[in-house]
């Protein structure tokens, strides 16, 4: 007989309804596609990436560094938006995390065996030296479980955003079963219901990049990864929260301008500092890096609060094209990097201008990204191997 005391893991959370905001919908579609340009983009700036274009296009740094300080939390921040919807269509915890399981830990696994491994063998052969082919990687070193010139393999490159999100996504699981959720959401909505919006948040960012981990770079190994896990956990849970949340959103778009204001305030600093107007020369560098670890929370958190409000006053409508986008964003997640790795090493031996190098990663990577989602989509069992559910059902709710 079971405790009465101890929760059920399969009742349904008391969840009020809520209604489709078609404005997050559409900033999740426009939030993956930024990231499929900026992963073009990584192409042809200094940052490390798998493939490099020659020469680089330092002044590519200037619009990459736009999106560079908010482009992921926006992203977990909107996942764990849609995972309320979700948990509430799965009517309990238990069918919730069966369903997140399987939709993602499975397109998780054929990415990591599929997906992912000509990404590394590029990366191998135009850095490297590598001179083995790309089945001979594949069958002999790829699973190897070794590091083959400080490249560990099996990898799992770009799809660590969707490790992370199951990890999140099963804390999340854990917290609504062990609190009581209508008592934190008062206190979310009381916290966030007017300028807390901007300020709490903020405060919090910047100690994380100022003072705590100042300006400490992500592994996406998850252990010991504290800088992404305090980043990016947070906006996970304040995603689900502010689906839950009209206070919260109205104070948004009460707020979005002033956030605006915040986030190209600290955009401006970091061109700034890139541009070397100002340097170590003028200050410590303890003063600096925490100058810019500040700029870079100001521009983070500025950033996903006016795009939310900008999708909370203008974008919440839907359009005919919407459900195809949104079912759409997930193997487009799947396949764009390595699209994009393949056909740049492909463009390299016929060394033309980066402007024409560009303008062919863009073409070939939506005309691979969409041919990825329509074949998937069409064939039964590949189907959840991009993140689709096993049969086909009307356009609805996002996985991610």
């Amino acid at each position: 007989m079971a405790d009465a005391r101890m929760p059920d893991p399969d009742a349904a959370p008391a969840l009020p309804r809520m209604a489709r905001h078609y404005g997050m919908d559409w900033l999740r579609i426009g939030a993956f596609a930024l990231l499929i340009l900026y992963h073009i983009g990584m192409v042809f700036v200094p940052w490390n990436y798998h493939v490099k274009a020659d020469p680089l296009v330092k002044w590519a740094l200037l619009p990459m560094l736009v999106v560079n300080a908010w482009r992921l939390s926006l992203l977990f921040v909107v996942s764990g938006y849609a995972s309320r919807a979700l948990l509430r269509r799965a009517g309990g915890l238990g069918g919730f995390m069966r369903n997140r399981s399987f939709r993602l830990l499975v397109p998780l696994a054929f990415g990591i065996i599929v997906v992912v491994p000509p990404q590394l063998w590029v990366e191998l052969v135009t850095k490297f030296g590598y001179a083995q082919s790309y089945p001979y990687f594949w069958v002999r070193d790829y699973f190897s479980f070794r590091s083959i010139d400080g490249l560990p393999v099996p990898n799992w490159n770009h799809l660590w955003f969707v490790g992370y999100l199951y990890l999140y996504t099963a804390i999340l699981a854990a917290l609504i079963w062990a609190i009581r959720l209508p008592a934190i959401q008062q206190g979310f909505n009381r916290i966030f219901g007017g300028v807390g919006i901007i300020i709490v948040p903020l405060a919090y960012l910047v100690f994380i990049h100022a003072w705590y981990l100042p300006m400490t770079g992500e592994t996406h190994l998850v252990l010991g990864d504290w800088i992404a896990h305090l980043t990016y956990l947070p906006a996970f849970l304040f995603g689900f929260a502010l689906a839950g949340s009209e206070s919260a959103m109205r104070a948004i778009a009460r707020w979005w301008l002033v956030a605006l204001c915040l986030a190209l305030l600290g955009y401006f600093f970091i061109m700034g500092a890139e541009l070397k107007w100002w340097t170590y020369a003028m200050m410590t560098p303890r003063t600096y890096v925490r100058l810019y670890g500040s700029a870079h929370a100001f521009e983070q958190w500025g950033g996903i609060v006016a795009l939310i409000g900008a999708a909370e006053r203008w974008f919440n409508r839907d359009r005919a094209i919407r459900p195809v986008l949104t079912e759409a964003v997930f193997p487009f997640y799947i396949a764009h990097q390595t699209i994009i790795v393949v056909v740049m090493y492909w463009l390299i031996p016929a060394n033309l201008p980066g402007w024409a190098e560009f303008a062919i990663l863009v073409a070939s990577t939506l005309a691979g990204c969409w041919a990825f989602y329509y074949i998937g989509r069409s064939i039964g069992w590949l189907r959840p191997l991009i993140g689709l559910r096993r049969r086909i059902r009307p356009l609805a709710a996002p996985i991610i």
